[in-house]
């Protein structure tokens, strides 16, 4: 699937295999909100964007109207990542289930933190939300965080 962002000009791309794996982990946890970290890389001139992976937090607190994962001890998962191929944490990705792919104003204030952050060193990290039932991905929809707003992909 390839995506594009008008406002900055970018385009996302992710393979309809992995967003269908990345939907079921969704629907398991349904009725409650979850999600993870994405992992993947830029083109070289950075107008492409590659996600490749994602990983599941090792500890989270989710229920039906909040999702809160905690990053503890990725650094180093991450640095290995990256030394090894050359990919990075991108953003974050979380379900709404029975809810629409509009991010919310806590949504937007994590992205905002994941972008102040002296450690992540990533100013326009990724969003996914993905909009899930008890048995099916109802909608999903990416957004680049930049100047204080979410801006999505289409």
């Amino acid at each position: 699937m390839r995506l594009y962002n008008k406002q900055r000009k970018v385009e996302l791309t992710i393979d309809n295999k992995l967003l269908e794996k990345i939907s079921q982990i969704g629907i398991q946890h349904f009725p409650n909100e979850f999600g993870g970290f994405l992992i993947g890389k830029y083109s070289d001139d950075f107008n492409t964007l590659f996600i490749t992976d994602f990983i599941l937090p090792e500890s989270y607190k989710g229920n039906r109207y909040n999702f809160e994962r905690n990053s503890e001890g990725m650094n180093t998962f991450f640095s290995t990542l990256f030394k090894n191929k050359k990919e990075y944490y991108i953003g974050e990705w979380h379900t709404h289930p029975n809810g629409s792919t509009q991010f919310s104003n806590t949504d937007l204030s994590a992205m905002a933190n994941i972008a102040s952050s002296s450690c992540v060193n990533l100013k326009n990290p990724i969003l996914l939300i993905l909009s899930v039932s008890s048995d099916k991905l109802n909608q999903a929809t990416f957004y680049i965080y930049d100047n204080r707003k979410l801006l999505p992909y289409e």
